[in-house]
């Protein structure tokens, strides 16, 4: 059949200059229906990167942007793709899918290969297809050559001029020792260490050109001047190269000492995971071949592979979990996470199917849709799955990590459901997160990517919440001196975008429970003792049954041996195992949830008015043989020692 004509709002990469279907006769067209949100359809731009080189004089490839997500019909945004991706070819903006529509397409990525004379000639749908196209495109080369309808030339990409900054679209941003932060410099291939303003530019590790070259962060040497050149100092080829870097994680010490680096980098078009040693910025491969995972294991758990011979699929973010034992990767290419240890030198499942979309449970079957932003909250590890543009999060089983691992929602619903609404978690609604950060407080940032927006999930309340707005795609988050530092990455810049009043309130809630001292108590057997007593004129409320209860957990679990669950008396016996190793801070967080109903005490009264009283606490716990063997927390009333 004819090719339909390419109906859409504007043309890019084309000079200001429309084009239409009959343009391209004389020439081999391909059609990339493609969705700037779509790990699948990143993974097309470059496969096609070889096939557009090898048929230069011949094929002609047109991107067709046809959005998912609200903000992708942003012109604005759709631009700023382009250049982050390095599209390299004339770009149709279809916000209304009128020629998805069209060509009749069902799912991103579709390809379409259309000949010389205007008929298309094959149709494929997902990655995968660049030795199909390239067989395609040769016999279509060939036949039409044969028949004198093929036409050589230059096609009509005209490419865009870009901005000269310090920092181009870049990912994710970390703290280090000292005050200085980390950022991935993702269009820029490389690093980028801050002195704390997050303006001055400590050092860039990495040439800035697209590769996977180990070596050292720069050209240093002073003898040849000849090696300089680019916007940093590319030039030589063992200077180290990522490309599209994004994700990042700081070592702890003990493991940054045994491997001999600090921060691993998710080297995400690489499909590598790459160590950099802070001391000289020295960058090494440490995990991935290199090549995109097509197949393999397909469950958590199953044995492990060494990590130099693991395939892995666009790792967009890494985070050290310690419950987990490791480094864990979101690997966004498969809608997996992924466990490297760096110490073994090995990379296994940690969690998911492969399988798209947003199932809870276990690990081993779990879905998840694009993981594309990973933070350590303790007994918690949070990550934003951004495709069902959703916040959740992975602790252990009940029993204990030795049992595995679930996966739980906070936010989302589905591949399809997205927006800004904030309320009760079930209710509220995010767009194509992309990072997540535990604020001090406990509650959770998220970089709401696509709102532009800084969104807070609170655990305790289940409620969510805006921090800011007008952050341009903000993708990544850390914590430095108090502030929330976030990555704006298409305003090419680190900001810190949450008022200094909600600031101050996040970190005054933290510092009390930083700094509050650990209670100390007796290992073994211990009685805890929630002591209330009804408001004067009222009574414990027992016509319904039980007035009270209490249910009781500790952080991490095997603190508390025994008396963990929920029950209906105020008192429970508790054997609390051995504390740490002396000059621990505290050996854990004994969480108490009690509530008592209280009415009115007054038998002329017939309906006597009654009131609900409940309190949770986070006790900082640290056993030793010096602690006391009861421990009251006073909910209502005072505590006398004789009781």
């Amino acid at each position: 059949m004819r090719a339909p004509e390419l109906v859409g709002r504007r043309w890019l990469n084309t000079g200001g200059e429309s084009c239409s279907i009959k343009d391209f006769r004389g020439r081999v067209l391909l059609l990339d229906f493609w969705s700037f949100c779509c790990i699948n359809c990143l993974h097309v731009l470059d496969e096609l990167r070889p096939l557009e080189e090898e048929f230069a004089d011949e094929l002609v490839t047109v991107g067709v942007h046809s959005p998912k997500f609200e903000h992708e019909a942003d012109p604005d945004a759709l631009a700023a793709a382009v250049e982050r991706y390095a599209v390299r070819h004339p770009v149709l903006d279809d916000p209304q899918l009128s020629s998805w529509q069209n060509y009749a397409v069902k799912a991103w990525p579709t390809l379409v290969v259309v000949d010389p004379e205007g008929y298309i000639v094959h149709v494929a749908a997902g990655e995968g297809h660049a030795e199909a196209l390239r067989a395609v495109i040769g016999d279509v080369v060939a036949e039409h050559d044969a028949k004198g309808t093929l036409q050589r030339g230059e096609g009509p990409y005209v490419p865009p001029e870009t901005p000269t900054t310090t920092l181009r679209f870049p990912g994710k941003v970390i703290g280090l020792e000292g005050g200085t932060v980390l950022v991935s410099d993702s269009a820029q291939h490389s690093l980028v260490e801050f002195a704390a303003d997050g303006e001055t530019v400590v050092r860039r590790i990495g040439s800035g050109e697209r590769g996977s070259t180990d070596g050292p962060a720069a050209d240093d040497s002073s003898a040849d001047d000849s090696s300089a050149g680019g916007p940093f100092t590319e030039g030589r080829a063992e200077v180290a190269r990522f490309s599209e870097p994004a994700g990042l994680a700081l070592l702890p010490e003990s493991v940054a000492s045994e491997v001999g680096y600090d921060v691993v980098v998710a080297d995400t078009v690489n499909h590598l995971l790459r160590g950099v040693s802070l001391a000289d910025g020295r960058v090494t491969t440490v995990a991935g071949t290199g090549q995109q995972w097509r197949s393999g294991p397909a469950q958590p758990g199953e044995e492990s592979l060494p990590a130099l011979q693991a395939p892995l699929t666009s790792p967009w973010d890494v985070c050290w979990w310690e419950p987990a034992g490791g480094l864990v990767v979101a690997m966004a290419g498969n809608h997996t996470l992924g466990l490297f240890d760096p110490v073994a030198g090995e990379v296994r499942r940690f969690a998911g199917t492969t399988v798209e979309g947003l199932r809870d449970g276990e690990t081993t079957e779990a879905f998840f849709a694009q993981p594309s932003g990973l933070a350590d909250g303790g007994r918690r590890l949070w990550l934003v799955d951004s495709e069902t543009s959703a916040l959740r999060w992975i602790e252990a089983c009940p029993h204990g990590a030795e049992h595995g691992f679930e996966v739980h929602t906070a936010v989302g619903t589905g591949l399809f459901d997205f927006g800004h609404a904030d309320g009760p978690a079930d209710q509220a609604l995010l767009q194509h997160p992309l990072g997540v950060e535990v604020l001090p407080d406990g509650t959770v940032a998220v970089c709401d990517t696509y709102n532009g927006a800084i969104r807070r999930y609170d655990p305790g309340t289940g409620e969510v919440s805006t921090l800011a707005t007008d952050v341009a795609e903000p993708s990544g988050a850390t914590v430095l001196d108090g502030e929330l530092v976030v990555v704006a990455s298409t305003a090419h810049r680190l900001e810190r975008p949450v008022p200094p009043g909600v600031t101050a309130q996040l970190i005054r809630g933290a510092a009390q429970q930083v700094t509050r001292p650990a209670t100390e108590i007796a290992p073994g057997e211990v009685e805890l003792a929630v002591v209330f007593t009804p408001p004067p004129g009222q009574k414990l409320d027992e016509r319904y049954g039980p007035s009270t209860r209490l249910e009781v957990s500790a952080s991490p679990e095997g603190m508390l041996l025994e008396g963990a669950g929920t029950g209906t008396e105020l008192t429970r016996r508790l054997v609390v195992a051995e504390g740490r190793e002396s000059g621990a801070a505290a050996d854990g967080v004994l969480h108490v949830v009690a509530q008592a109903a209280s009415c009115d005490d007054d038998a002329e009264v017939e309906h006597p008015a009654c009131r609900l009283t409940r309190q949770d606490w986070g006790v900082p716990i640290r056993a030793t043989a010096a602690g006391a063997d009861r421990l009251p927390l006073v909910m209502g009333g005072m505590d006398h020692p004789e009781s």
